[in-house]
Parts: structure tokens; C-alpha cells; sequence
């Protein structure tokens, strides 16, 4: 049963293994990936000190149901893109392998004096020799990993040269291109010398109740693939969300300088990746959606590239962010960020930080060792390649969100991230709830820990009101319950990466898609959990107020909760959503309601009481011991 999977505890140092069982109350309370993550996260991380640090831990945690229903897995640790909370939600197969071995989690500290790798073989676990693997790109390391067990059913994570090289936005891969992205946790794997962790799974388990299960089984699947929306990205993708983005006005030109570019946007359109690239599409483990699209450039200077995707997020991020709208260019830029194992979002938006420095003139020809141009295909790719192996300037933009303390004054700014993560690909200043989702997120800059869609989809707005329990406004531009949304989907997603569902299989952009309910009816049939929706919003909180709790015990507050000045004094320039910003003071009103739904002080630091309400205190104090 996945209840009875367990947690390897891993130094790297000393080479030492202690295995744990999962105290049944740590389950209840936390279910496991993200849930499990941010316990252990919260305490084994030694407080204030450096991401590099050895004795940092880097957590691997498969969802609860993961190898059951579905594929997903957290990544977490001190992040060295912030120095604060890391975490990343990745798909594929590697969670289901993991889950399969018989060990739910790994939590590895130290650092091995040489490169190697784990090796992970059911409930055995070995240190491999990694010399020979360090320098390869991440399918190569894939490729060779699998060759040297030889077991072509091995699933890795590893890092490639960005994250060997401690690039602060390197991220770990598996497969051709499913990434444990933001935050910069590939970065932390190669400061700790592991190149990758390959596992081979295929314990037996059970369930509690196998028919039941089998039957809802067909029911959800239905419909999460059935609804438009799971239907639309079986047939393009997340790439379809550009689109939307552009001709609404809420996308990202030459690092903000606009929201829109119009119909020369159209090149990027899904409808043409599918129609110029696509072989087909697959799914992650037990998804029955298929959003993953494989693509082969057929022509032109960079025929014959070959992978999968590339997502929404790459396409804005390599595309309209660094000036580029060349189709084929952007494709190539992303699979290149996978092999090289770079951070799409972080990477876009750092080289994006760069050329508008040397727009303005505050470096120059002889800094760079070249011209960066906005949309210059070659200048993009050779500040990419510099900046993964830390070359001349490759080295400062390798920094992230410290590259500043390299530069002048007048360099720092034009740098724009939320809780030292780089902002992201799309612009905010007229969608209230999501420019607040980022500036609220416990890991820095992220779309992924609220985003709510549902507001900027065609819904009656009496149906959102009904859906969330109050007025959620007149449209995506109104303040009101747009703290109250973010509150929501925070709560909702914190629940979803535990249990290892996909974010796009839940309420995202469809409101009618999986929700608390569903949950609920999924974890009966499957470990005997009897909960309600009242419980699972009672464990997205306490997921999320740990969080909290630990980005609190180094330092960060409510003055830490804000936007970029440019969000609240650049009103957007033109196009669709012309002339909006953020108002300041509505910010602040959105912050007070905000910490008031999560049961939080006006500094945003968890009351006594909602600690003890959702007994964090207990857990940290009874099991802590048993678990740490």
C-alpha cells in the first residue's frame, strides 16, 4: 500500500543510509510529495545558511497516489536562486519509479567528495561512480545510465553542465525535457556533487479497495480528458495559453517593455507548432491527457532538432520576452535549456535583464564580448552557452538575481524578481490575481502555487462567486476576491502536488475539473483515508502555513510580499489592457484580506492560534523525532 512506502535518509559525505517508516500521523497530516517535502524541508535546512552549504538538504518526494494515478514528484530544497524556499512539481515517470522501489522520499544531505550517482533498485541503494558522466548534457546522461545497468526501464533525474557548474537557475531533468524548473535546485544537486539519481522500481503494493477504485478510476479520467480543456491540450498543449496571453494583453515584449505584440505574434501560435512540428504527443505516467507533444524541425537552420514541447512557458520566456518571433529559433532555444539543463523561465527572463542593460547602455560590446540585439537569434544562444559554463558576462548572468552585486548601481535597477526569483513571462499589471499570486508565493515569483484561471476564462461571474464563496469581481482587472482566489488555488494546489495529480487534471483553468471532492473519493478507495473537503483545506494549510513558516525563520515578511516597482508605476503602454497597473493601496488591502483568510498577523507571520489549529506545533514536536 503507499502508505507503507518509506524515506531514505542519504549522506552523501559519509556514504550512509538510514531508512525510516512514515509515522502514520506524519501521513495524515502532510500525505506526501510536496506535503512530506516541506516537513522535512522546514526541519533539516540549518537556518540562514548558504544554499551551497553540504548540510542543506536536497528532498526527492513522490505524491501519495504517485504510481497508482499519476506521475508527479517535488524537488525541493534551500534554493540558490533565492537562498530561500525551493521546490518544483515535475511529471514523467521518475515519481512512479521511485514510488515503485519502495521509498516514497529521499532526503540527501552532504556532499561526496567525487561526482557520482545513486543508484536505486527497489529497496537497495548504491553509489555509483559518476566521473565519466560529468560534462554530458542530460540525455546523453540518460542515455548512458540506462546503457551501463543495462535496463532501458531506468528512470533518471540528473543535471547537466548549467547545474555542475552551480548556475543559480540550473534545474534537474528526466526524460527528454519534464523539469524540476524554478527555483535553481539543479544548481544545489551539483554543488553536492551528484549528478543524477536512477531508479528501478517494481515492488508490488496494494490498495483498499480495488474494484471501487477501478470504477472511479474511469470516472475521473473521463473527466479530466473529456472537459474542453483537457481536450484542447491533448490536441496542442500548454502552448494554446500564448495565444491568450498575447491578444489579451498580458505577455511579456523584450523584458516588460510591452504586453502585447500583436498579430506578429501569430508565427508562435500552437496551431502552427502543431502544423510545422508535431510527431504526435504522449502522456506522463497514468495521465490520460497527453499534453506532452514531441516535434522535429523539418527545415531550415536548425533542421532536424528533435524532443518534446516545448510548454507555454518556454515559448514567451525564449520568444516575445528576448525580442525573438522566430518559431524555429524559440524550439531550438528550448530543447537546448533542456539538454543543457537550464531553467526556461529563470533563463529567458536573465537573458532578457541582460540585453536590457545593454539597450540602455549600462554594459557594452567590450563587457559582453559581443552586440546583444534584441531578437538576435545567434547573440541569445552564444549569452545562453556563456552563461551555462560561466564564460566572460556569462558568468554574471549565471548569478540570477545576485548579478547585480557584479554590476553598478545603476544595473540593479532594471533587475525585477519577487523574493530573488526572476519575474516570469507574462506581465500582471491588468490580471489583479495573478500579478498578486506572484507576489505573494512562498518560493518567489510563481505562477504554479495559486494561479487562478478560472478568472481570466469566459465564466459568469455568478458562478465564480458561487464557486470561491464571495464576490471574486466584476472581471480579471477588479481587486475584489482577488485575495481570496489566490487563497484558494494556494490551498487546492499544495493538496494536489501531495497527492501527486497534475495541476492541469485539477481545478485550474475549469472549474469542473478534479476537485476536493474527487480527492477525497480518490484517497478512500485507495489508502482508507475517510476525509472531507473540510480536511483537505485544513492540509493544503497546513502545507502551506510550513511554508510560511520557514521563509518567516529567514526573514521574509510582508514587505517581502510585493511586486516589481514597475507593476505599480509603468502603466501599460498599449495594446488591450492599455493604461492598467497595480494601485498600491489596493495592494495593501488585498495583502490585509489575504493574511486574514490564511489566519495570518499583518506582518504575514502565522498566528499562535493557526499553528495550533492545524497542529503544526504537534507534529513538529512528536514525530520530528522519529522523522528527523
Amino acid at each position: 500500500m503507499p502508505l507503507t512506502r518509506k524515506t531514505a535518509f542519504i549522506d552523501l559525505s559519509t556514504r550512509q543510509v538510514e531508512v525510516q517508516e512514515v509515522p502514520s500521523g506524519l501521513r495524515r497530516d502532510y500525505l506526501g510529495g510536496r506535503g512530506l517535502n516541506m516537513y522535512y524541508l522546514k526541519h533539516l535546512t540549518p537556518r540562514g545558511a548558504d544554499p551551497f552549504d553540504a548540510r542543506n538538504p536536497l528532498i526527492f518526494g513522490a505524491g501519495l497516489l504517485t504510481g497508482v494515478l499519476g506521475g508527479r514528484s517535488n524537488v525541493s530544497g534551500r534554493s540558490p536562486e533565492s537562498g530561500y524556499l525551493g521546490d518544483s512539481n515535475v511529471g514523467g515517470y521518475f515519481g512512479a519509479e521511485l514510488a515503485g522501489t519502495g521509498y516514497s522520499h529521499l532526503v540527501i544531505t552532504g556532499k561526496s567528495d567525487r561526482p557520482v550517482y545513486l543508484y536505486i533498485e527497489n529497496e537497495k541503494i548504491s553509489f555509483m561512480d559518476a566521473a565519466h558522466l560529468w560534462g554530458r548534457n542530460t540525455a546523453e546522461t540518460q542515455t548512458m545510465i540506462s546503457d551501463e545497468l543495462g535496463d532501458d526501464r531506468v528512470k533518471t533525474m540528473c543535471i547537466g553542465p548549467a547545474g555542475e557548474n552551480k548556475v543559480r537557475f540550473a534545474c534537474i531533468i528526466t526524460g527528454p525535457k519534464n523539469a524540476a524548473g524554478r527555483t535553481g535546485l539543479g544548481a544545489l544537486m551539483g554543488s553536492k556533487q551528484l549528478k543524477a539519481v536512477a531508479v528501478r522500481g517494481n515492488r508490488p503494493f496494494s490498495i483498499e479497495d480495488p474494484t471501487g477504485y477501478i470504477d472511479l478510476l474511469r470516472a475521473t479520467s473521463q473527466k479530466t480528458a473529456g472537459s474542453k480543456w483537457g481536450k484542447a491540450l491533448g490536441l496542442y498543449g500548454t502552448p494554446i495559453l500564448f495565444k491568450n496571453a498575447n491578444t489579451r494583453g498580458w505577455t511579456s515584449y523584450r523584458y516588460h517593455q510591452r504586453t502585447t505584440v500583436g498579430e506578429l505574434g501569430e508565427p508562435l501560435h500552437a496551431e502552427n507548432l502543431y502544423s510545422k512540428m508535431s510527431k504526435g504527443s504522449v502522456s506522463c505516467f497514468g495521465c490520460p491527457i497527453h499534453c506532452r507533444h514531441r516535434f522535429e524541425i523539418k527545415e531550415g537552420k536548425f533542421k532536424g532538432t528533435r524532443g518534446e514541447g516545448p510548454e507555454y512557458a518556454s515559448i514567451a520566456s525564449l520568444g516575445p520576452t528576448l525580442g525573438n518571433l522566430n518559431l524555429e529559433s524559440v524550439v531550438y532555444l528550448s530543447e537546448l535549456c533542456n539538454q543543457y539543463g537550464i531553467d526556461t523561465i529563470s533563463g529567458g527572463n536573465y537573458l532578457g535583464y541582460a540585453f536590457t542593460l545593454f539597450e540602455k547602455g549600462i554594459i557594452s560590446r567590450e563587457d559582453v564580448g559581443y552586440a546583444l540585439q534584441w531578437g538576435d537569434h545567434d547573440a541569445i544562444e552564444r549569452l545562453m552557452t556563456d552563461t551555462v559554463y560561466r564564460r566572460n558576462f556569462g558568468n554574471v548572468v549565471a548569478e540570477g538575481s545576485f548579478a547585480p552585486a557584479r554590476l553598478s548601481p545603476e544595473a540593479g535597477k532594471h533587475m525585477m524578481t519577487i523574493k530573488n526569483v526572476s519575474i516570469e513571462m507574462t506581465d500582471e499589471r491588468a490580471a489583479k490575481a495573478f500579478g498578486f499570486g506572484l507576489a505573494v508565493a512562498t518560493r518567489g515569483t510563481c505562477h504554479m502555487r495559486s494561479r487562478p484561471s478560472t478568472d481570466v476564462v469566459q465564466y459568469p461571474r455568478e458562478l465564480l462567486n458561487n464557486f470561491y464563496g464571495a464576490d471574486v469581481g466584476e472581471d480579471f482587472k477588479d481587486y475584489r476576491g482577488k485575495a481570496r482566489m489566490v487563497w484558494w488555488h494556494e490551498l487546492f494546489n499544495a493538496v494536489m502536488d501531495s497527492v501527486g495529480i497534475c495541476r492541469f487534471a485539477g481545478v485550474f483553468s475549469s472549474i469542473n475539473a478534479l476537485g476536493y471532492l474527487d480527492i477525497c473519493e480518490l484517497l478512500k478507495k485507495t489508502v482508507g483515508f475517510d476525509l472531507t473537503d473540510k480536511d483537505l483545506y485544513a492540509l493544503g494549510e497546513r502545507i502551506y502555513t510550513t511554508e510560511r513558516l520557514f521563509i518567516n525563520g529567514e526573514g521574509i515578511s510582508r514587505k517581502d510580499d510585493t511586486l516589481p516597482d514597475l507593476y505599480y508605476d509603468a502603466p501599460v503602454p498599449d495594446g488591450p489592457t492599455q493604461g492598467e497597473h497595480i494601485d498600491r493601496e489596493k495592494f495593501e488591502e488585498m495583502l490585509d484580506d489575504y493574511y486574514q483568510l490564511h489566519g495570518w498577523d499583518s506582518n504575514g507571520v502565522p498566528t499562535p492560534a493557526t499553528v495550533n489549529r492545524l497542529r503544526i506545533d504537534e507534529s513538529f514536536q512528536e514525530e520530528y523525532r522519529h522523522a528527523g
